[in-house]
């Protein structure tokens, strides 16, 4: 049995009832009395994380505003910092381990906090299920109270800089439907029939501080919910601030239970590169420190079993979403395919046969009204497409079809997009991560972030319509937050790809 067990914030209400939650709070407290420069300090744990210490702007720690008040010196000497921030794994097959060894580090400052405060010594972290029923989509009450139940004593789970989704201070989450990232019978990387690219996990990568392409665990939920918790310039919305936020780890609690809930049914990969870590491409390892400056060094294999880690989750009910793709069996019904049973869902694999079919005249840019572009699809391979439609049945498999939006670079991460085909939703992406990965001296060049949309359900409908006799195809961008001036967002290319499905 399992030592500690993760439970809902939402108990008692999601309010300072909820004793995990109030033993949250004080030892929050406790980790925040301490200097930037203590290794067991809240401000070291979130500059691992990620951190920002000059310029002027946001989310430059200089200009936060608070509380929390967020000191900025004593710095660490250069080797620590070298050694253990600007650590975090984004847009990597690393995202999940990387952030799981993370919040056992945390825990493990809490705990200790915790105990020596008189708590129990089985103190876990609470996780703040957003996709639960009832009121779970608002933050629990306890992170808005400016003090604890004493009405007297500043409540450190309060934060000044937490904007949320209108930027009016209401805090809650709106998730536009998931895809099927939380779904079982998917894979971690690539894609097959039950899961679209870029796959569950993110892409193969070596260290990956920002990178250019999520998995889809980490595109939806986790980045919609830094942006609509976050706001315009709040904590959670940059990844170099968001680690200040105390809602952080309970949202990612939540990420790390999805996870778990998805290895009830599916492995995660047995690459040694992602096994072993970055540290085999030669690069850093992974790194934390522990009470009693003693240095914890970790792999993505040792986070892969939460039992071997002594954990456990109240619940681990797989996360169903409220909209999803249709399953290969429903779609061949859809396209006129007369038998379609016996569909080994699972075992259908896209693999890297991805096809070019068209892509727009150049460099978008979307400012507050949005976008449009079209994309020109080249005759020799678009048809390729309505053939493999009109030809749909259990032998003969009907192409999946991708739009991509390449090189997407800007310097707020404060937004979430609307993906049009069509006049038909596509889906919503969120530029969490946007900055850092548009910085030239970033860890990936400055070559921004790329998104991935599963179009095929559009695509089918213009078939069955009689309507994907086209040359092209409108692709319309739509901000849900307002983008000012002096602030730009540009788009590389729109493109669209095919892909051949295999038995």
């Amino acid at each position: 049995m399992a030592k500690f067990t993760r439970k809902n914030a939402w108990e008692k209400n999601g309010t300072f009832d909820n004793p995990d939650l109030l033993w949250y709070a004080k030892a929050v407290a406790v980790m925040q009395s301490r200097a930037l420069n203590d290794e067991n300090s809240w401000w070291f744990f979130a500059a691992m994380h990620g951190e920002q210490m000059g310029g002027a702007k946001f989310p430059n720690w200089n200009v936060l505003p608070g509380p929390p008040n967020v000191p900025t010196t004593p710095l660490p000497d250069t080797d620590t910092m070298n050694k253990y921030w600007n650590q975090c794994q984004h847009q990597s097959w690393y995202f999940a381990p990387w952030h799981r060894g993370y919040l056992i580090a945390l825990e493990e400052q809490i705990r200790q906090a915790v105990i020596s405060l008189g708590g129990p010594e089985e103190w876990a972290l609470p996780y703040w299920n957003y996709l639960g029923s009832g009121d779970q989509y608002k933050i629990p009450p306890a992170f808005t109270q400016k003090t604890l139940p004493d009405g007297k004593t500043p409540n450190p789970l309060y934060v000044t800089a937490r904007y949320g989704p209108k930027n009016d201070g209401n805090i809650y989450v709106v998730i536009p439907p998931l895809s099927e990232a939380c779904q079982g019978n998917t894979i971690y990387t690539g894609s097959n029939s039950a899961t679209s690219k870029p796959g569950y996990g993110g892409p193969e990568t070596k260290f990956s501080h920002d990178g250019g392409l999520s998995g889809n665990l980490e595109s939806n939920p986790h980045n919609m919910v830094h942006v609509q918790v976050g706001g315009n310039d709040g904590l959670m919305s940059d990844p170099d601030s968001a680690g200040l936020d105390p809602i952080f780890y309970l949202h990612h609690c939540n990420i790390d239970r999805m996870w778990a809930a998805w290895n009830v049914k599916n492995h995660n990969p047995i690459n040694p590169l992602w096994l072993g870590g970055p540290a085999l491409y030669g690069e850093r390892e992974f790194i934390m420190p522990l009470p009693d400056n003693k240095a914890w060094v970790y792999t993505p294999e040792e986070m892969t079993s939460l039992a071997k880690l002594d954990y456990t989750y109240d619940d681990l009910a797989p996360t169903t979403a409220p909209l999803v793709e249709k399953t290969l069996s429903q779609r061949l019904t859809k396209l006129g395919a007369q038998s379609t049973e016996n569909i080994q869902e699972q075992n259908m694999d896209l693999g890297n046969n991805s096809e070019l079919v068209g892509a727009n005249a150049g460099q978008v840019q979307i400012d507050g009204s949005g976008a449009k572009t079209t994309v020109k699809l080249e005759s020799s391979s678009w048809k390729n497409v309505p053939n493999s439609l009109m030809k749909a049945s259990v032998s003969n498999l009907p192409d999946q079809v991708y739009l991509q939006l390449e090189n997407v670079k800007g310097t707020r991460d404060a937004n979430i997009l609307s993906v049009s085909v069509n006049h038909q939703l596509a889906g919503h992406v969120s530029l969490f991560g946007l900055r850092n990965a548009s910085n030239k001296d970033g860890h990936n060049g400055g070559t921004g972030l790329t998104f991935i949309l599963n179009i095929t359900d559009i695509i089918d409908n213009l078939f069955i319509n009689n309507q994907l006799d086209i040359s092209d195809l409108d692709v319309t961008i739509l901000p849900d937050n307002i983008i000012p001036a002096e602030e730009k967002i540009t788009v590389g290319r729109v493109s669209i790809y095919r892909e051949e499905q295999q038995l």
